[in-house]
């Protein structure tokens, strides 16, 4: 199965292109980066020396493609390529929310394609393999909501908490991509913490969209602060809501969790916080579910590394379900830690 990645000069796609490299099923033969074309892989990113790749403005014949351009270029890229019968996983935010109207006030400019939009299927494989499974277009969900999805799904699903939820995240820099910008120039990020966002962030509305999926009896109310942090990888998203009823007591609430993620293999529920450094490298997402004993609040902490769980990495992810490869294959590594 021969694999290509467009924008591999990206942190997404850099990180495609070094998962790939060690995967038993697929081989990685054409990558393109129009800032790099025509150098060698090698020259640009020395620790893929062993690909052996040239980076070109298109794509060569291949049989899987991975879009990881930045909104509006990714669509542009992607429709000739689903036109032609091409499977693909997109990256970027083209194809994740269902409503062209509110894609457009998010990001900005029109949809290429709305029709695309609903047949594109979200890939957060844990709530939508079966539909993973048969997609062609597959629309790779975003950092955040990732973190934040995972850590809300078992309640909301079950509807043991009220609607109104706040997604407290932090993320490290590499989350705004390798495009040079006052806001993560070192000397701005280093020894420094700043919110942003304050005012709606793009994915809010992906957060909402996917909560609203899971129970369509609740309507959800979602306030999402991001923040911009001193590190290169992971998020760490704190989730508050409030019990429906009765406060579900902490031993129920880690069944519950426990239960609905029984079996997944990129998602562990654990009886202590987590930390970043957990999932630095690797595809996990680490969930702790707890109750505040003096106000009864629910609070969930999840972690995962931004660049895998949160782009790559479920990239393969959704691609070996796709595919009927084994779901872990090429992803089955340890976090680096410390």
């Amino acid at each position: 199965m021969k694999i290509g990645i467009i924008n591999v000069t990206g942190y997404a796609g850099v990180e495609l292109a070094r998962l790939l490299h060690g995967h038993k099923g697929v081989h990685l033969t054409s990558v393109t980066g129009r800032s790099a074309a025509g150098q060698k892989l090698a020259q640009v990113f020395p620790h893929l020396s062993d690909t052996g790749l040239t980076i070109r403005e298109e794509l060569e014949d291949v049989d899987f493609v991975f879009s990881a351009l930045q909104h509006k270029a990714s669509a542009e890229a992607v429709i000739p390529l689903i036109e032609k019968g091409m499977r693909v996983v997109d990256i970027s935010a083209d194809f994740r929310l269902k409503d062209a109207q509110e894609y457009e006030q998010w990001y900005g400019v029109r949809h290429p394609k709305p029709s695309l939009l609903e047949e594109a299927v979200y890939g957060l494989t844990e709530l939508h393999r079966t539909q993973v499974r048969g997609a062609r277009l597959l629309a790779n969900p975003g950092c955040y909501p990732t973190g934040a999805l995972l850590a809300l799904a078992p309640v909301f699903k079950e509807g043991v908490i009220e609607p109104d939820i706040i997604v407290d995240a932090k993320s490290g820099v590499s989350g705004a991509g390798r495009t040079l910008s006052m806001g993560t120039h070192y000397s701005e990020v280093n020894e420094n913490v700043s919110a942003y966002g304050l005012e709606g962030h793009r994915h809010l509305p992906e957060i909402a969209q996917e909560l609203s999926a899971l129970n369509p009896k609740l309507k959800p109310s979602v306030t999402f602060i991001p923040h911009l942090i001193p590190m290169t990888r992971g998020i760490l998203s704190t989730c508050y809501a409030r019990f429906s009823g009765d406060n579900l007591r902490r031993a129920n609430l880690l069944g519950l969790y426990r239960e609905f993620y029984k079996g997944e293999p990129f998602v562990r529920v654990v009886d202590t916080p987590p930390q970043t450094k957990h999932t630095w490298g690797n595809n996990l997402c680490i969930v702790y579910p707890t109750v505040d004993s003096r106000t009864g609040r629910l609070i969930v902490v999840s972690c995962l590394d931004n660049l895998v769980k949160g782009a790559a990495g479920q990239a393969i992810q959704n691609m070996n379900v796709m595919l009927g490869f084994p779901e872990t294959m090429g992803l089955e590594a340890l976090a680096v830690y410390p």
